[in-house]
């Protein structure tokens, strides 16, 4: 096991998190974006207003995409475990 190879694994795996993280955080900060143009706009300055939505899209994202990501995590899984026998070289 080379330290290129520990490397390599280690982006491997903050790339999929980024991948798996991303649907989540963009939809928050689209909504928390909206949600800030129009308490600018109307001057309503309302905290549950900025939090509700947010948890709700952010929810609901993780719902829609929770097979997508299971499948991602599970192929990279599976990967790591087949990985293990050229480990021991």
């Amino acid at each position: 096991m080379t330290q290129a190879f520990v490397v390599g694994l280690a982006r491997q795996a903050v790339d999929l998190t980024l991948l798996l993280s991303l649907p989540m955080l963009g939809l928050g900060l689209i909504v928390g974006l909206i949600i800030s143009i129009f308490q600018a706009v109307t001057q309503v300055q309302e905290m549950t207003l900025t939090f509700v939505p947010k948890i709700v899209v952010v929810l609901l994202a993780l719902l829609f995409t929770f097979p997508w990501m299971m499948n991602k995590m599970i192929d990279f899984t599976r990967h790591l475990i087949l990985i293990i026998p050229n480990l021991a070289h």
